[in-house]
């Protein structure tokens, strides 16, 4: 009995996962496109510049990104549960929550725009760097929208609505780049800062056809018709207390590896380029495996609203199977095509030369990253959230980045030291989070935990 449930929910949450791994993939892809293609046209310096710029905005928005992952779970219980009200209130909830983070993190992304030489790096490097990063900032704005509609959807188990957006949405930006950048013989080029230009366009266009689509289609009319945008204080205070503790999960790691983006410029221009192609790579499976996390945290969401402690347990397991999977064949895959992945980004030998122990390091972690992430993913599906993230604080700036930069700097191992320490944090994270999970999905937690039924 137990084998065929965990094969039915196995085939769930793969059919869940495909389509939100897809859309989960635009996030980070829109910054890959803008490094592939900056790289290729423009060369290492800009690549640098690009991704430096590319990976502070991110690491603003991370907040928001990790934050809003937990509405998907909200809405799955709401569904589970019959609770129509709920979802209509948690629509204009969210919306609201993703004004409130668009007016702080953008408050944030000014002063750092502002700021930008305490990062210490390269002349060059905070000459070009800084125009690329306020256009990109910008464009976090609707990137925050679209995130919480996404999850919206995504917790309606509507996700493919995102995958399609998303997909459009990679086709326009990598023509923009193109065009922008290079001119393509019909404009005047506008370089580095044309690439910029084409996420912020590509953001908007992708959050307003989101929106659109959620509020006026036949199928959603039943939870969208006659939403009022009255601000619920009650409601967004709780998104906001779960919220914020998520975001910082997400933070505490994206931070982690933005950091190491900082240190890699006090070593060398190269560093920093070989650098940012090898975290691109991890960045887009890091980006598929939240796929599986999601999905996990959705299928656990619904089975809490259902009160059944073996779906519960069903489900968390079926989302740690498949990110094994998929992160283990990235890890092979990555290994046997390091040169070609490389290459793709960036013709400089010194570049590939110095990224490939840093790509071979980054597919050893695959497998840490991806445990972590579902980790939190099914967590999230239980709303338990600080002691996560306590667990991800510990892991990335107690332990990664301190010995990061010890075997880097005092111990002479340079971008690879680096490395090192940010595999160390990942294990620990993924090792710590699952004995998490594990201890909470014992009936006996359970039971205290939740009101459930058989």
């Amino acid at each position: 009995m137990f084998k065929e449930k965990f094969k039915r929910e196995l085939l769930a949450t793969l059919r869940l996962s495909i389509p939100i791994i897809i859309a989960q993939l635009g996030v980070v892809l829109m910054g890959v496109t803008d490094n592939i293609m900056v790289g290729r046209f423009l060369g290492k310096v800009p690549l640098g510049a690009a991704g430096i710029a590319n990976t502070i905005a991110f690491l603003i928005a991370s907040f928001s990104v990790g934050g809003m992952s937990v509405i998907a779970p909200m809405v799955s219980k709401c569904v589970a549960e019959s609770e129509e009200k709920g979802i209509k209130y948690l629509f204009s909830s969210t919306l609201w929550v993703a004004f409130i983070y668009s007016v702080f993190l953008s408050l944030v992304g000014f002063l750092v725009y502002h700021r930008f030489d305490l990062f210490q790096q390269p002349d060059i490097i905070n000459k070009v760097s800084p125009p690329f990063l306020l256009i990109i900032l910008a464009s976090n704005i609707p990137l925050f929208y679209f995130l919480a509609l996404k999850q919206f959807a995504d917790g309606l188990f509507k996700p493919e609505l995102a995958m399609y957006i998303t997909a459009m949405g990679l086709v326009l930006n990598l023509i923009g780049n193109y065009v922008l950048i290079t001119g393509a013989g019909i404009i005047t080029p506008i370089g580095i800062l044309g690439s910029a230009y084409a996420t912020c366009i590509t953001r908007v266009l992708m959050a307003i056809a989101l929106f659109l689509f959620l509020r006026y289609n036949a199928n959603f009319k039943v939870y969208f018709r006659r939403v009022s945008l009255l601000f619920n204080k009650k409601l967004i205070w709780e998104i906001l207390q779960r919220s914020i503790p998520g975001g910082a999960q997400v933070f505490f790691e994206i931070a982690a590896f933005s950091f190491a983006v900082i240190m890699m410029g006090w070593i060398s221009e190269t560093a920093l380029a070989a650098h940012q192609i090898a975290i691109s790579i991890a960045s887009t499976t890091y980006m598929m495996a939240t796929g599986f996390s999601f999905a996990g945290g959705i299928r656990v969401g619904e089975a809490w609203g259902l009160r059944a402690p073996r779906g519960i347990r069903i489900a968390g397991f079926a989302a740690y199977f498949w990110v094994f999977a998929f992160m283990l064949s990235s890890m092979i895959l990555i290994l046997i095509f390091d040169k070609i992945l490389l290459s793709a980004y960036i013709n400089d030998a010194d570049v590939i030369q110095q990224a490939l122990p840093l790509l071979s390091i980054a597919a050893i972690f695959q497998l840490s990253d991806g445990i972590q992430v579902v980790g939190l993913g099914v967590l999230r599906g239980l709303a338990d959230i600080k002691i996560p993230t306590l667990i991800t604080f510990l892991a990335y700036w107690v332990v990664a980045l301190p010995l990061g930069y010890f075997l880097g700097f005092h111990f002479k191992l340079g971008s690879i030291g680096i490395w090192l320490g940010l595999l160390v944090g990942l294990t620990i994270s993924a090792v710590l989070l699952y004995i998490r999970f594990t201890n909470l999905i014992s009936l006996k937690n359970l039971k205290k935990r939740f009101v459930l039924v058989e």
